[in-house]
């Protein structure tokens, strides 16, 4: 074992990569293969996956890297994911590091394999070069023609040359969207053309819940309600204990009194009732439970909905996404401006787990597009 915790190894290694952006301590052939990982802008897992791998091989000289599952038989295995959730997570949080803020172990290509991990195995998982790449990784590993502390630091530094590039290109584009106080701003069936323009980029299924909330945030202190706080974009209703995607209370007395539950898909008569059996087991009554789709809406679903009123004194409702920001923009035209802002603050920060730098960027230059004749 070393004599170094694996927390002290991850920050040496940091400091390292942080000194040494220009320069690389791995083959010229390993540091594109975990360039090409690292910039997967749609599948991070790999990235925290190695990481978690390399670090407990530096911790643990000697485990098989190829054996990060204790249901790997040998005595040589390790728990890949005891390090990730530890350790690794810590310092992709402390340093705002461009990979999945939660652990790589729950994603189904790492998920409970019990066989050694060879350049042989074929892992489930888009795109495939970057688990081909990843067990190509370990195998160097293994057979000792890279060292995992030049590895880890290589993923460290490509990493931090990535959020560099980020954040140099979202200062741009912001900067690029600022305007004198005088400029007319866009209209609200500009701004629900830009939004409807978001919604249509690839990887947007997070967007409407952000713009139900950037709705509740803009005029908060006039009606008196608030949404509750955010949970993460990939955790379970039953995991959180939220009855939907959006919770609205009072701001007075914290209690539920609205539900937004989002659908990238036609709502079904199963969505609902799914929704009543939540209800039945939660101790908030809430007055509606409202389904926002990008979707059609079907008419025989809606029948249904209204029926449930008299039954359980709850008023369900089916609404299109962009519907109802359109009425909400007209009815709150001079909030309209101030929406749109706090949805774009909404948007850059979340995780890029739940929205892509790509989709970021591409909010800041459609704004952008869309306000190029106001100046």
């Amino acid at each position: 074992m070393s004599s170094i915790t694996p927390t002290e190894i991850l920050e040496k290694l940091y400091q390292k990569a942080l000194q040494n952006q220009d320069r690389s301590v791995v083959k010229s052939v390993t540091s594109e293969k975990v360039a090409l990982i690292c910039r997967c802008n749609v599948n991070k897992a790999p990235i925290r996956f190695l990481m978690s791998c390399l670090l407990a091989k530096i911790h643990h000289p000697q485990v098989d890297i190829r054996k990060p599952y204790t249901e790997i038989e040998g005595s040589d295995t390790y728990s890949g994911r005891f390090y990730d959730e530890r350790f690794v997570e810590l310092l992709v949080h402390k340093y705002k590091l461009p990979c999945n803020p939660t652990t790589a172990y729950l994603t189904p290509a790492f998920r409970n394999l019990d066989r050694l991990l060879t350049i042989d195995l074929a892992l489930i998982g888009r795109p495939r070069e970057v688990y081909v790449y990843t067990l190509e990784i370990l195998d160097l590993i293994h057979t000792k023609k890279e060292k995992p502390e030049n590895v880890l630091q290589e993923i460290i530094k490509i990493l931090l040359i990535i959020k560099g590039e980020d954040e140099q290109r979202m200062q741009q584009l912001i900067a690029d969207l600022k305007q004198a106080d005088d400029i007319l701003p866009l209209a609200t069936e500009e701004i629900v053309m830009l939004l409807s323009q978001h919604l249509n980029c690839k990887g947007s299924s997070r967007l409407p819940v952000l713009m139900i909330v950037a709705a509740y945030q803009t005029i908060k202190d006039q009606i008196g309600e608030v949404n509750k706080l955010l949970e993460a974009h990939n955790a379970a209703d039953q995991q959180t204990g939220s009855i939907g995607d959006v919770e609205i209370i009072l701001t007075n007395d914290n209690r539920i009194v609205t539900c937004y539950e989002m659908k990238a898909k036609r709502v079904t008569k199963t969505d609902i009732n799914v929704a009543l059996q939540k209800l039945s087991k939660s101790k908030s009554k809430i007055d509606n439970y409202i389904f926002i789709t990008t979707d059609i809406i079907e008419l025989e679903v809606i029948e249904f909905a209204k029926t449930l009123y008299e039954k359980t004194g709850v008023e369900f409702a089916i609404l299109d996404c962009i519907g109802f920001i359109r009425h909400y923009l007209h009815f709150f035209h001079r909030q309209r401006n101030k929406f749109l802002n706090i949805y774009q603050s909404m948007v850059l920060a979340e995780p890029t787990s739940s929205i892509s730098q790509p989709l970021k960027e591409a909010f800041l230059a459609l704004r952008r597009a869309a306000e190029a004749d106001r100046r």
